[in-house]
């Protein structure tokens, strides 16, 4: 990434309302604007967040420098108010490769460290994650941690999302927040063409998982999934079935041979607080 695909701007509000699958929160987070991971089949692509920004869906970023400033003013407001849970983020990842320098997911820890919400959820794909284990044990019960991994297979992960961190870091990262004691959760979203093992693979490493797929966790019935074009990656794999409500059934059926039914979770309420 270029310098110039970088904007660096002060945000006016943080705190978002919760709202439609994330109804659960009362707000949503997003340190950054933009995503650079470019995932292809990021339904971000077909929001206004991306349809009016110039330049295409992970080819640009713009850093909230003022994030950790306005977070605490907006914190404070919201708490005065009532009960404050936060998904943090719903339209980027707070870890892509730009929080090594910027650090702006961190400064909100901090924040959040120094005037705790009732809840955190931080939702991420990146192993960097693991750099602020240490403020994360300071929200303790406050905070979960749900890294996705949509599959245990690296041949699929470079195939629909080469510009995101391989799996077996992400499978290391896990290892290590449980070794720390931080609360976290496999997601398996969206449901990706994985191996039989794939429910062993997690098994020591966490006690909760999320599953969710294209048609529930689009916002859109699969609408906004459908116009991305993701059928034809599918196609060139000879996987076609597995672009089908009935894949997330699969993964689920497995993941009841080695977890409990009280810890996998489906959809919307997998990601609640």
């Amino acid at each position: 990434m270029t310098q110039s695909e970088i904007l660096y701007k002060n945000a006016k509000t943080l705190l978002n309302k919760g709202t439609g699958l994330l109804s659960g929160y009362t707000h949503s987070l997003n340190p950054y604007g933009g995503c650079v991971f470019g995932c292809s089949y990021c339904y971000v692509r077909e929001m206004p967040v991306a349809l009016f920004h110039e330049g295409e869906w992970g080819s640009w970023i713009d850093v909230k420098q003022n994030a950790a400033e306005l977070l605490r003013k907006e914190l404070r407001r919201a708490k005065a108010k009532g009960k404050v849970t936060i998904f943090m983020s719903s339209s980027t990842d707070p870890y892509q490769p730009i929080e090594y320098k910027e650090q702006i997911t961190r400064s909100l820890l901090e924040a959040m460290v120094e005037d705790p919400p009732d809840f955190l959820l931080v939702q991420t794909r990146s192993p960097l994650v693991r750099r602020d284990i240490d403020l994360l044990l300071k929200l303790g019960e406050r905070v979960r941690v749900s890294m996705t991994i949509e599959t245990d297979r690296e041949d699929i992960r470079k195939h629909f999302t080469p510009g995101a961190p391989p799996i077996a870091a992400r499978l290391e990262t896990l290892r290590l927040l449980a070794e720390a004691g931080v609360a976290a959760q496999a997601t398996i979203a969206p449901v990706l063409p994985s191996t039989e093992q794939f429910a062993e693979l997690l098994r020591p490493l966490v006690h909760r998982v999320c599953v969710d797929d294209y048609f529930m966790g689009d916002g859109s019935g699969g609408r906004r999934t459908r116009k991305l074009g993701i059928r034809s990656l599918y196609e060139e794999l000879g996987l076609e079935d597995w672009y089908s409500p009935a894949a997330n059934q699969i993964i689920y059926d497995r993941l009841l041979q080695v977890f409990s039914a009280e810890q996998v979770y489906v959809g919307q309420r997998g990601f609640e607080p």
